[in-house]
C-alpha cells in the first residue's frame, strides 16, 4: 500500500516538461493562514509551516530553512502536526507521513481532515463532524491502521490530549467540549458552553484547559470538576491560546485583529499587547510558547512567521514584566507582487513591490538574507525627521535599478500608485532614500528609469511630461514634453547618448540625451503599454494594445520585428541577456518565448494563474515570474544552458500545461544538464549535414579548408620548416656521469662484468643485436592504403577506400602517393580508377582534384611515358569524367559564392 500511494503521488506530479523553462522553486513564500506545527528533537525545536500544496520546515533556533517537500502535493494542506522525526500532513482525503520532507507513507480517509493529533500509539484525524482513530501495527514506526471511527454531533474546532489522561482526547466543538476514550470509542464526558468556541489548549496544571471564543472570552475549564474556573474577557475573537512553561504563569492569546494579548494568571491582569500580524489577512493564526522557553512563535495569513522573547527581568519586583521583544522572523509580501527587478549583476537579490504597500529584498541563495526594506523617513539637514503620515507608501507599480553608483548615493527609483512623486531607495542600506522626485506637470508617476552611469533618474508622468533628475542632489536637470498621454516607458542606451520614451498615444520618441535634442518620433498607431530596452544590442521591445510585440532598433529608428500570437492584453515582457529572445506574458495565461533572429515563437506554456511580470536573471540562468493571487516569486531554470533549443516555430496546440510550484519542484537546477532527451528528436535543431544532397550537385569536402590548402602546398611547407643549420654534436657528459658499475651504484652491472656507459652503443662482435637476431618477414609489408586498393579493385567499388583516404592527414596522403609502386603500374591504375569513380560521384571533388594534382606532380615522368594498357585506359577514363565538369566549374563556384553572400548579409 505504501508503494502504491507513493507512485500515485509521483504520477500526479509528472507533467510534460516545457522545452526551455522548468519550474524550480518559489521565493518569498513562508506560510499561509494554516496553523504551524512544532516538533521536538531532544532539546531542539523545529517549525513546519504550510505554503499551500507543500510545507517548509524551519529550525526554531535560527529560523533557517531545513527541508521542503520534494515536489508538490495533489491538493492544498489542511492540517499539520509533528511527532519527533515525523511530520503528519492532511491534504484532500489523504494523511501523509513525512520524514525530512520525503513522503514515507500515506493513509486514505473518506473525507477531508481538518485537525490532526498524535500521541502514544494513536493518530487522530478529525473532519468537520467525524473522528478517525489510527493505531500502530506491531513493529510499525507510526500509526497507519484504522482503529475506529467516532461521529460528533457538531462541527469540530479543536483536538488536544490532556497529560495523564490515558487513551483520552478532548474534542472541542463550536458549542461545547467532549472527552472521548479512543481505545473504547466511548464518550466519557460532555459539556455545553454558552459561547461559540474556536480553540483549546492544555494548561501546565493538570485537568485544566483554556478555551477561546469568537466573542473574545478565554475560559479556563477544569475537566475533572467539570466547571469554569475563570473567564478572561478580551475585546477580539480568540484564534489561539498557549501557556508559558518556563516559570511565570503567563498566557498568550492570539486574536483575529492581529494582536497578541499576554496575561498574568497569578495577578489576574493583562500585562502586554503586541501587534504581530495584519488584521486584513486574518490576524494571528496560531501563537505558541516553546516548551520550557520564554519564546513565542506566531504565524498568520500575512505570510509572516515570527518569534518573540521575554528577556530576563532586571528588577527584583516580579510585578514588573518587560514586554516581549521581537526576536527573529521570516516572511514576504502579504499580497501579490506588482513589480520586481533583479538588484545585482550576479542575480543574487530581487527587489519587489506589492499590493500590500511593502518593498522587499529577497535573496535567491539564502532565505535568511531576505528582508523588508525600511520606509522610515531620512533625517533632515537639521537632524529632525520629516513629519507626516506613518502609513506605508502606496502600491509600487514600477522599479528601476542601476548599480554603477551603489554605495555613493541611492540606486533604486520607484513609482507608486496615484503618487505624484517617485521615491529613491538604497539597495545597500535596504531603506528609502532622501529624495522625492516630482513630475514636471503635476501628473502621477507612471514610469521611471535610471541612466547606465547611475547619475540621472527619469520620471514619466500620466500627463506626458518627462523629468530628468540628478540622483546625488535630487535637483531637476532636464524636461521633455513630447507625449500627449501617459508615458509608459523610458530608457537610455549604454553610452548615455540616446533616450527613448513611449506612451499611450502610440508615439515612440527619440532624443539626444547629452545635447538635450529631439531626434524624431515613430508612430505605431496603437497605445503602448510597456517597454523594455536591451542596451547591448540597442533594441527595445514594446507591447501594444493591439496584442502585438514590436521590436525597434534605436540606431536606425525603424521597426525590425513584429510578433503576433497573444489573444489578450500583454502584461509583461523581457529580453534574454544575449538579446536573442523575448519572453512575454499575457492575460491569456500563457508565457511565450520569441526568437528575434528568426521571428518565431519557439516555446509556449499555459499556466493556471495569469502571469503579471517576467524577468530574466542577469546571467540568463533563471526566469522569474509573478502571478495573480500568488504572493511569491516563481523561479524557472533555463534548460538552454545545457542543450540546444530549436528555433522551429510552434503552434498553440503544442503549448505545454505547467503547474506552478509552491516551494520547490521535482526538477533541479541542473535539470537540463541531465535531460535524457526524450523530446530532443522532436524539437532539436541540431542538423546533421548530409554527405550529398543530390547526385547531380557537386559536393566539396566537409573537412577544414586548411587540409585542402596543405595538400596543394605540402612541398612549400616542408621547405619552410626545414632546419636552417645542421644539428650539433652534444657535449661530452660530465665526469661523474661517465663512471660505471658499482661506482655509481650499478652493482648488477659490476657483477656481470659489463659496462654501462651513457651514449655508447654496445656491439662487441661476439653477439649480434636483438634486431639482427630477428628473422626476416615472410612477404613484404602492406599498408592500409595498398590493402584497400587491392580489395576494392576486385569489385570495382572504391567507396571504402575513398572514405578512408578522405580522413587521412596530409602527411599520410603525401607519403602514400609518393610510395605508389611505379615499377608495376597495377597499384597506380587502381588509384586512378578510384579517383575517377569518386569524381563521378560528385563527393569530395576538391580533395580528389588535389590528390590527382599530387599524383601528377610526383609521378608525371611515369604517367607521360606509360606503356601499360590498363593504366592508359584508366587515364582516359579520368580525362573523360573531368572534361565535362571543368567547363562549368568556375561558373558554379561564383554562383554559390553569390548566394552565400546574399544570405549572410540579409
Amino acid at each position: 500500500m505504501q508503494s502504491d500511494k507513493r507512485r500515485k503521488l509521483e504520477s500526479s506530479k509528472n507533467v510534460v516538461k516545457p522545452r526551455i523553462f522548468t519550474p524550480f522553486r518559489t521565493i518569498g513564500q513562508t506560510t499561509t493562514d494554516l496553523p504551524f506545527a512544532v516538533g521536538t528533537l531532544g532539546s531542539t525545536f523545529y517549525i513546519a509551516t504550510s505554503v499551500g500544496r507543500a510545507f517548509q520546515i524551519y529550525d526554531a533556533n535560527t529560523l533557517h530553512l531545513l527541508f521542503v517537500t520534494k515536489g508538490e502535493l495533489p491538493t492544498a494542506i489542511t492540517a499539520l502536526t509533528a511527532h519527533f522525526h515525523y511530520l503528519y500532513a492532511a491534504y484532500g482525503n489523504t494523511i501523509g507521513i513525512f520524514r525530512r520532507g520525503q513522503l514515507e507513507h500515506s493513509i486514505e480517509v473518506a473525507e477531508p481532515i481538518k485537525r490532526l493529533l498524535v500521541f502514544g500509539e494513536y493518530l487522530v484525524g478529525a473532519s468537520d463532524e467525524t473522528i478517525y482513530v489510527f493505531k500502530k501495527n506491531q513493529g510499525s514506526k507510526y500509526a497507519t491502521e484504522l482503529y475506529t471511527t467516532i461521529p460528533i454531533s457538531s462541527e469540530i474546532t479543536g483536538l488536544v490530549h490532556p497529560p495523564t489522561y490515558l487513551n483520552k482526547i478532548v474534542v472541542l466543538t463550536t458549542t461545547g467540549l467532549q472527552i472521548i476514550n479512543v481505545h473504547s470509542g466511548k464518550l466519557i464526558y460532555m459539556a455545553e458552553l454558552p459561547y461559540t468556541l474556536t480553540t483549546v489548549e492544555c494548561a501546565p496544571a493538570l485537568d485544566i484547559v483554556a478555551i477561546g471564543t469568537t466573542t473574545g472570552e478565554i475560559i479556563l475549564y477544569n475537566l475533572k470538576k467539570g466547571k469554569i474556573l475563570r473567564t478572561i474577557n478580551t475585546a477580539h475573537s480568540v484564534t489561539s491560546v498557549s501557556f508559558r512553561t518556563d516559570g511565570p504563569a503567563h498566557l498568550v492569546a492570539g486574536h483575529a485583529n492581529g494582536t497578541l494579548g499576554f496575561y498574568d494568571l497569578n495577578r489576574k491582569t493583562r500585562i502586554h499587547v503586541v501587534n504581530a500580524h495584519k488584521e486584513s489577512h486574518g490576524g494571528v493564526s496560531k501563537a505558541q510558547f516553546l516548551n520550557g522557553q520564554p519564546i513565542i512563535v506566531t504565524n498568520g495569513g500575512d505570510n509572516q512567521l515570527k518569534e518573540f522573547v521575554f528577556d530576563p527581568s532586571l528588577s527584583s519586583n516580579d510585578a514588573v514584566v518587560s514586554p516581549p521583544r521581537h526576536l527573529r522572523s521570516r516572511g514576504g509580501h502579504a499580497a501579490p507582487v506588482t513589480t520586481f527587478q533583479f538588484a545585482d549583476e550576479a542575480g543574487h537579490y530581487i527587489i519587489s513591490g506589492s499590493a500590500d504597500r511593502t518593498v522587499w529584498k529577497f535573496s535567491l541563495r539564502k532565505d535568511a538574507q531576505s528582508q523588508e526594506m525600511s520606509q522610515r523617513a531620512q533625517k533632515r539637514t537639521d537632524g529632525k525627521r520629516e513629519g507626516g503620515s506613518k502609513e506605508k507608501f502606496p502600491e509600487t507599480i514600477s522599479l528601476a535599478i542601476e548599480n554603477n553608483r551603489v554605495g555613493e548615493w541611492e540606486n533604486v527609483v520607484s513609482a507608486h500608485q496615484g503618487d505624484v512623486v517617485a521615491r529613491t531607495w538604497s539597495s545597500q542600506n535596504n531603506r528609502v532614500g532622501r529624495h522625492k522626485l516630482s513630475t514636471i506637470d503635476e501628473g502621477t508617476v507612471k514610469a521611471v528609469a535610471i541612466s547606465p552611469c547611475g547619475n540621472f533618474a527619469l520620471v514619466g508622468s500620466a500627463n506626458g511630461g518627462i523629468g530628468v533628475y540628478n540622483l546625488q542632489s535630487g535637483i531637476l536637470r532636464k524636461k521633455y514634453q513630447l507625449h500627449k498621454k501617459t508615458v509608459t516607458g523610458l530608457a537610455l542606451d549604454g553610452m548615455n547618448r540616446k533616450m527613448v520614451s513611449c506612451g499611450l498615444d502610440g508615439i515612440v520618441g527619440f532624443y539626444n540625451f547629452s545635447e538635450s535634442k529631439y531626434l524624431g518620433k515613430l508612430d505605431l498607431g496603437s497605445p503602448i503599454t510597456t517597454m523594455v530596452y536591451h542596451r547591448t544590442s540597442d533594441l527595445f521591445a514594446m507591447a501594444l494594445d493591439d496584442l502585438s510585440i514590436v521590436v525597434v532598433d534605436s540606431v536606425t529608428q525603424k521597426v525590425v520585428r513584429v510578433f503576433w500570437g497573444h489573444s489578450n492584453r500583454i502584461t509583461s515582457l523581457d529580453f534574454s541577456p544575449d538579446g536573442r529572445w523575448i519572453v512575454s506574458s499575457s492575460l491569456d495565461s500563457t508565457i511565450r518565448t520569441w526568437d528575434i533572429p528568426t521571428g518565431s515563437c519557439i516555446d509556449g506554456m499555459r499556466l493556471p494563474h495569469v502571469t503579471t511580470n517576467v524577468r530574466f536573471s542577469p546571467l540568463g540562468d533563471f526566469l522569474a515570474t509573478t502571478h495573480v493571487s500568488k504572493v511569491g516569486i516563481s523561479l524557472w531554470t533555463n534548460r538552454a544552458q545545457f542543450r540546444p533549443v530549436s528555433t522551429r516555430n510552434i503552434e498553440e496546440e503544442e503549448f505545454v500545461d505547467v503547474t506552478l510550484c509552491a516551494t520547490t519542484a521535482a526538477s533541479t537546477l541542473l535539470d537540463g544538464a541531465f535531460d535524457d532527451g526524450g523530446d530532443r528528436e522532436k524539437y532539436s535543431n541540431h542538423y546533421e549535414s548530409m554527405d550529398q544532397i543530390s547526385d547531380d550537385l557537386i559536393t566539396l569536402s566537409l573537412g577544414p579548408r586548411s587540409k585542402f590548402t596543405t595538400l596543394l602546398n605540402l612541398d612549400t611547407i616542408k621547405l619552410r620548416n626545414k632546419p636552417k643549420e645542421a644539428p650539433k654534436k652534444p657535449k661530452s657528459a660530465p665526469f661523474f656521469l661517465q663512471l660505471s658499475g658499482s661506482a655509481v651504484g650499478d652493482d648488477a652491472s659490476g657483477r656481470e662484468g659489463k659496462s654501462a656507459h651513457i651514449g655508447d652503443n654496445v656491439d662487441d662482435g661476439s653477439s649480434e643485436s636483438h634486431l639482427q637476431e630477428l628473422k626476416p618477414l615472410n612477404g613484404r609489408f602492406e599498408s592500409e592504403f595498398t590493402k584497400l586498393l587491392r580489395v576494392c579493385s576486385g569489385t570495382k567499388d572504391y567507396t571504402s577506400f575513398l572514405n578512408f583516404f578522405a580522413q587521412a592527414p596530409p602527411a599520410v596522403t603525401d607519403l602514400e602517393i609518393k610510395s605508389i609502386n611505379t615499377v608495376n603500374l597495377t597499384e597506380m591504375t587502381y588509384f586512378i580508377e578510384a579517383l575517377t569513380q569518386g569524381y563521378k560521384s560528385n563527393i569530395n571533388v576538391d580533395l580528389i582534384e588535389a590528390w590527382m594534382s599530387m599524383l601528377m606532380k610526383n609521378h608525371s615522368d611515369v604517367l607521360h611515358t606509360v606503356e601499360d594498357e590498363a593504366c592508359s585506359l584508366a587515364l582516359d577514363g579520368w580525362y573523360d569524367a573531368h572534361k565535362g565538369k571543368t567547363e562549368k566549374f568556375d561558373e558554379l563556384i561564383k554562383y554559390c559564392s553569390g548566394v552565400i553572400n546574399l544570405l549572410t548579409t540579409v
